[in-house]
C-alpha cells in the first residue's frame, strides 16, 4: 500500500469509487487547512485527513481551546482505539491553552477509564485542563518536549444573577477546585496543600520544571528517546 501527501480544506474522510465520485465529511474542529494523506491499494485510493491518519497509529490530538466538540471527538477516538486493541498504548498529543472544567474532566474519567495505557506528551503549551490531562497520563508515560510550557492555576468563572445564584455558583467553583487540586495530588505525587497554593495564581513551568513538579515524567528530545523510554516503559 503506497501513500502520499496533499491537502485539502476541512475535509476528514474522502473516498474514491469507481465512478469518480467522492464522498466527503466536513472537519467539525473548523481548523481550515488540512494536509491529506492519500493511500493506494487494490481497492482504489483513499484520502485521509492527516489527523485520521495518525489515528490509525492510535496518535489522539488535543489542539486548541478544551470544550464540548473537541472533548466528544477524543473520548470517542480512545474508546475507538481500546475497541480496536485493548492491550496496546493509546498517545495522546497536546497543544492546549485549556478551556472548559466539565469538558477536561470527560477526557480525564474516559482515559481512566478505557483499559489502554495513554502516554501524554506535551508540544507547544499544556495549559490550565491541558496540564492536568497530560499530567494523567500513566506513568512513565508522560512527556514533554524541551521548548514546551505548562500552566497551572485554579479554575476561574464569571456568573451574573440573583445573590442566591451567585453563591450557588461559587460553591461549585470551590468544588471543582479542590476536586482538580485532588487530581493533580493524585498524578504528581504533591500534597494537595501545596497544589492549592501553587495553582492560587497562574504559575508557568518548563519542561524541565513539569518534570521536579511531577507533572510529567521525562523531556525528550529526539524520537530516538522517545523510542527508548517507551521501551524502558
Amino acid at each position: 500500500m503506497g501513500s502520499r501527501a496533499c491537502q485539502g480544506e476541512g475535509q476528514v474522510d474522502q473516498l474514491r469509487r469507481t465512478d469518480g465520485s467522492r464522498r466527503v465529511s466536513q472537519d467539525p474542529q473548523g481548523l481550515g487547512l488540512i494536509p491529506m494523506v492519500i493511500e493506494q491499494s487494490g481497492r482504489g485510493e483513499r484520502a485521509y485527513d492527516i489527523y485520521s491518519r495518525l489515528l490509525k497509529e492510535r496518535v489522539v490530538f488535543l489542539v486548541g481551546p478544551v470544550n464540548e466538540i473537541s472533548a466528544n471527538l477524543i473520548v470517542a477516538q480512545l474508546l475507538f482505539l481500546e475497541s480496536e486493541n485493548p492491550d496496546k498504548d493509546i498517545f495522546f498529543y497536546i497543544n492546549s491553552p485549556g478551556g472548559s472544567v466539565s469538558a477536561g474532566l470527560a477526557i480525564y474519567d474516559t482515559m481512566q477509564f478505557v483499559k489502554p495505557d495513554v502516554s501524554t506528551l506535551c508540544v507547544g503549551q499544556a495549559a490550565s485542563m491541558g496540564a492536568l490531562l497530560l499530567a494523567a497520563g500513566d506513568k512513565d508515560k508522560r512527556f514533554c518536549l524541551p521548548n514546551s510550557r505548562v500552566l497551572i492555576h485554579q479554575p476561574m468563572g464569571g456568573f451574573q444573577g440573583q445573590a442566591s445564584d451567585i453563591e450557588i455558583h461559587a460553591k461549585e467553583i470551590l468544588y471543582l477546585r479542590s476536586r482538580l487540586n485532588e487530581i493533580m495530588a493524585k498524578h504528581t505525587g504533591q500534597s494537595v496543600d501545596r497544589i492549592s497554593r501553587d495553582t492560587d495564581r497562574d504559575n508557568f513551568l518548563s519542561a524541565e520544571e513539569a518534570v521536579k513538579y511531577g507533572l510529567v515524567d521525562k523531556v525528550l528530545t529526539s524520537r530516538a528517546e522517545a523510542a527508548a523510554a517507551a521501551a524502558a516503559a
